[in-house]
């Protein structure tokens, strides 16, 4: 009984990979193609999210800063899920709703990305740093599920929504980490040409 649990988590989030890369393919070229304007021209990636999604963030930011999985120079990245004093005093003082858009005000200009995760599409603090984004004139990369929530109605035609086609919380963290997983791959193909990683 257990192991066959088990095997349907393994069966639905498959099924849902292979779903969602008919979907998502031609929003995840987009967001590589943002991306890679963004660094070449000298810009940075804020990235912001709550809870698993603030894992993601903060996978993303290592694995450009860091590397993926060949070796090139530094990409610029930054969670903004990672600074304790930042985030409790801007909570203390002023409210969580502003934890990431206080940050992006301070950090983002023109040209920067912010690559925003929310598995609902409508966590309040994630929001708020879209609306600081597009006062720094930044592109914006959404992340969500479950049809968008509200982030999918507050994004522009000069942002890129990936919207996975799901409503379980953990199935949609699966895809988001998989299209981070292809966004750092594509970038490193195109910076440093296609090689075959598989092996």
């Amino acid at each position: 009984m257990l192991e066959q649990r088990i095997q349907q988590n393994f069966i639905d989030s498959a099924d849902l990979k292979y779903q969602a890369s008919q979907v998502l393919s031609k929003p995840i070229a987009a967001a590589v193609q943002a991306v890679l304007t963004c660094i070449t021209g000298g810009g940075k990636v804020l990235a912001c999210g709550n809870g698993g999604s603030a894992a993601d963030a903060q996978h993303f930011a290592a694995e450009f800063v860091g590397r993926y999985e060949r070796e090139r120079p530094e990409l610029s990245a930054i969670a903004l899920t990672t600074d304790s004093s930042i985030l409790t005093a801007i909570a203390n003082d002023y409210d969580f709703k502003v934890v990431f858009s206080r940050q992006v005000r301070a950090l983002g200009s023109p040209g920067d990305i912010l690559l925003a995760i929310s598995t609902s599409g409508s966590s309040a603090n994630v929001l708020a740093a879209v609306e600081a984004a597009h006062e720094r004139e930044m592109v914006v990369i959404g992340l969500t599920g479950r049809g968008g929530g509200k982030m999918g109605q507050s994004l522009r035609d000069t942002d890129v929504h990936i919207c996975v086609p799901s409503e379980r919380t953990a199935r949609i963290q699966e895809v988001h980490i998989l299209t981070l997983h292809c966004i750092c791959d594509a970038v490193d193909a195109q910076l440093l040409g296609d090689q075959d990683v598989s092996t």
